[in-house]
Formats: C-alpha cells, sequence, structure tokens
C-alpha cells in the first residue's frame, strides 16, 4: 500500500498517524484529571487511593521511555510503535470496563506501557520519515497535537461524562484508536533491516525504571507525606544508589539503554537539559495558577478553565510556524527567544494580584505560551537532529523522559515552594505571596534554560 501514495504525500499520511496517537496520549493524560472526582464517587474510594489512577500512570510512562526508545532502535520503530498502540487501545477498554478502582489502576498501569511504546518511538518515525529541512516542522505540528490534546481534555471530558459517564472518556479512545493504528500500519514504512541485532541491556533497564520511580515518586508526594519523612527521604537514597550505579554500568556496557556517548554532543546535551528546565517552568505555571484563580481571585472552575486554555492554544498556533523557522535559521535563535519570552511571562505573572485584571492575566498566559511554542519545536529538532541515526529511539526516549521529569520536578517544586511561604505567610495575602514566590523561582529557572540554550551550538 506504501507504493501506492508518492513519497511527499506518505510522509504527511505518517505525520497524521503519529499526532492521532500524540493527541491520544495528551488527551488521555489531562482528561482523567478532569473526571477523577467522578470516579471517586463511583467507587466511593479515598482520595489518596483514587489519586493513584493518575501516579501509577505517571511512573510507569517515565520509567519505560527510555527502554522502549533504545527496544525500537534494535526491533524496528514502526514495530514497537503498533504493539504499543495495541496494548494502549486493549487497556483503554479495559479501563472503562473496570469494576473497582483496583481494577482501574492497574489497566492504567498496563496503559502506560503502551502509551510509553507511543511516546518513545513516535518523534524517531517522524525524524526518518521527513528532511532535515522539514524536521522541526513535523516535529512542531507533532507538539501542536500534543497541545491541542491538554486543550480539548477537560471539555471533552466533562461533556463524556454528563452525557454518559466517566467511562467513555476511556472508550472513546478505542474507535479512535484503531482509526489510527490502521493509519500507522499502513502508512508508516517498515525499518530497514540491520545485518546484526545488538542486544538489549536489561539490566540497566530494570536499573533506570527502579530508580526514576523512586525518585518520581519522592517528588510527586513529597509535599503529601512530608519532605524530610522516613519514607520520602528513603526513596531519595535508594534512588541515588540505583540511578548512579545505572549510569556506571551504562558507562561500561557494549550496548547501553542510555548510550552516555550522546552527552558528548554539546547540542544534544544542552538542548536536554533546556527541555527539562522548560517543563519545570511550565508545570510549575499549570500547579500554581489554579490556586491563584479559584482560591485567591474566587473565579468559577469554568471560567478559570477558560483563561488557562490561552496558553495551550497560543502554543498550539506557535510551534509549527516556530519549527519550519527553525528549519531554515537553526534551533539556537528561537530557543533563546522562546526561553527569555516564558521568563518574562513568568516575572508578569508574580506580579499579579488581588485586583489584576483579567486581561493582565490572559496576557501573561499567552505570552507564556508564545514562549513555549516558539523554544519547543526548534529544541527538540536539535535533540533528534545532533542523535545518529542509529540512536534516534534513545534520543526520542530521552527526550520523552525529560518532559516527564521536568512536569514532576515543576510540580515538586513549585509545591515545595509554594507550601513553604503559606505556612510562614499569615492573612488574606498569603496565597498571593506564595504564588508571586513560586512563580519567581519558576523564571530563575526558565532564565536559565535561556543560557543553556544559547551554548548549545
Amino acid at each position: 500500500m506504501n507504493q501506492t501514495f508518492p513519497k511527499i504525500e506518505q510522509k504527511w499520511l505518517v505525520l497524521i498517524a503519529i499526532g492521532m496517537s500524540t493527541f491520544m496520549s495528551a488527551l488521555d493524560t489531562s482528561v482523567v484529571n478532569t473526571v477523577l472526582p467522578v470516579i471517586n464517587s463511583a467507587f466511593g474510594s479515598e482520595i489518596a487511593t483514587v489519586e493513584w489512577v493518575v501516579i501509577i500512570y505517571l511512573l510507569i510512562v517515565s520509567g519505560l521511555l527510555l527502554s522502549f526508545g533504545r527496544l525500537g532502535d534494535i526491533r524496528g520503530h514502526k514495530s514497537i510503535f503498533l504493539i504499543g498502540f495495541s496494548i494502549f487501545i486493549v487497556s483503554s477498554a479495559l479501563c472503562g470496563w473496570s469494576p473497582s478502582i483496583g481494577a482501574l489502576i492497574t489497566f492504567r498501569g498496563f496503559q502506560a506501557f503502551g502509551a510509553a511504546m507511543l511516546a518513545a518511538n513516535s518523534p524517531a518515525i517522524l525524524t526518518k520519515n521527513f528532511p532535515a529541512t522539514q524536521r522541526g516542522q513535523a516535529l512542531g505540528l507533532q507538539a501542536t497535537m500534543t497541545y491541542l490534546g491538554l486543550t480539548v481534555a477537560p471539555s471533552l471530558g466533562g461533556w463524556l461524562t454528563d452525557l454518559i459517564s466517566w467511562r467513555a472518556v476511556f472508550y472513546i479512545n478505542v474507535p479512535v484508536g484503531l482509526l489510527a493504528f490502521m493509519l500507522a500500519w499502513s502508512f508508516i514504512p517498515q525499518d530497514s533491516k540491520t545485518e546484526a541485532r545488538e542486544p538489549f541491556d536489561l539490566r540497566g533497564a530494570i536499573l533506570f525504571l527502579a530508580g526514576l520511580i523512586a525518585l518520581l515518586l519522592a517528588m510527586n508526594q513529597g509535599y503529601a507525606w512530608g519532605w524530610k519523612s522516613p519514607l520520602i527521604l528513603s526513596l531519595f537514597l535508594f534512588s541515588g544508589i540505583l540511578l548512579i550505579t545505572f549510569i556506571f554500568i551504562e558507562r561500561r556496557t557494549e550496548n547501553p539503554v542510555l548510550d552516555l556517548h550522546l552527552f558528548q554532543y554539546r547540542v544534544f546535551s544542552a538542548s536536554v537539559i533546556s527541555a527539562v528546565l522548560n517543563y519545570i517552568a511550565i508545570f510549575s505555571i499549570l500547579l500554581l495558577l489554579p490556586f491563584y484563580l479559584l482560591q485567591g481571585r474566587g473565579l468559577s472552575p469554568s471560567q478559570a478553565g477558560l483563561i488557562l486554555t490561552i496558553q495551550p492554544i497560543v502554543m498550539a498556533i506557535v510551534a509549527p510556524i516556530s519549527g519550519s523557522i527553525s528549519d531554515r535559521i537553526g534551533t539556537r535563535i528561537p530557543s533563546v527567544l522562546g526561553m527569555v519570552l516564558l521568563c518574562a511571562g513568568l516575572v508578569l505573572m508574580s506580579r499579579l494580584g488581588s485586583d489584576t485584571p483579567t486581561y493582565q492575566v490572559g496576557m501573561s498566559l499567552g505570552i507564556v505560551g508564545l514562549g513555549t511554542g516558539i523554544f519547543i519545536s526548534p529544541n527538540n529538532s536539535a535533540i533528534m537532529g545532533s542523535a545518529p541515526l542509529v540512536r534516534q529511539g534513545i534520543a526520542a526516549g530521552i527526550l520523552a523522559t525529560a518532559r516527564s521529569t521536568g512536569m514532576v520536578l515543576g510540580v515538586g517544586l513549585a509545591g515545595a515552594v509554594f507550601t513553604t511561604i503559606m505556612e510562614q505567610s499569615q492573612g488574606e495575602q498569603a496565597i498571593f505571596t506564595a504564588v508571586s514566590v513560586s512563580l519567581l523561582v519558576a523564571a530563575a529557572i526558565a532564565g536559565l534554560g535561556a543560557v543553556t540554550s544559547f551554548i548549545k551550538e
């Protein structure tokens, strides 16, 4: 079937298939947060229990991204991508069918396996099917699908839940997923056969999975369980030992799951660091702004949700444009500009008070969205473009891991600063002070990201 279409058309069909999977993953990641209270009521479970519907997904996806990216390099990116799609579709149906909260948490874990296979291989597939002169544009359009999924998720999740039930949030993945699967199976070219397949580094994969899960769990639950609690401190110690051991072993392994030689390329290493810093800043906003809008300003959830959609909408519009421009002028200028604008937007947000006009809140979010949209596509292109062809899966896995790690670090850091300031402050202005200081910390991190983006070339 691939030969029926000219190559110039086939690559766009590949992008559509990858874009649909990206949209589904982003939608599923965000929409579950919207319906958690409904799920909690349906099963009559504790808040601490129902939170694991989200936590288990995050931990498993983050821990497996690198391994599935490496497996794609060895066994073929299309094969791993399609297997991941199959798992994602079947587990989505099982999530919708779940008879208990325990079953739902278990099936979400299986769903995370599929999502990790998709996320770890999709950038590599796009990089292989688009020329270097269009790589930024393709990755930018993929980023647009991510932002559209995040934008649509709250309203779509609420509409499906009101019209049918919370189970429809998962069932909707089945028909959409089958369509995207058929497109991917039909139009993504088979990977070229290699003369000798490298072995998979199972020992390294297990060490990385256990170490990263321990680290992310500590960061995710630190403010809830107490940063100085024995359990959190033990998790940090355990993760440190495992990850240091992992790096020690990977440096001496002939075919590692993480090729540390990639970090010898300044473009690659600086771009990965910039990506982590960008996601820390972005997810700090996602945690803090609802507190400002709902508790500080007393807006309704629908009003706050409408304001918060400004950022992803701007990002979705700007990302492919920035990607196309970076294909012509290089990745450093747009990456630096994007991080500078993100820093400026965060500084403006830190000045929001109890009587700040709503349009100023929206303008600040728009600047943040503009900066992130300008940054993300060129930076992703720099990461994928600086990795050798035989290491595209590892590069894609590192890129996705940087996103997940930055997300958890952003939530953990912002939560720690916010709760600390709230405990030390008193009066009606306490929440505004806490949000302001937390956003200034995020702005400093974005500023550091501008520096790492500048020195990468």
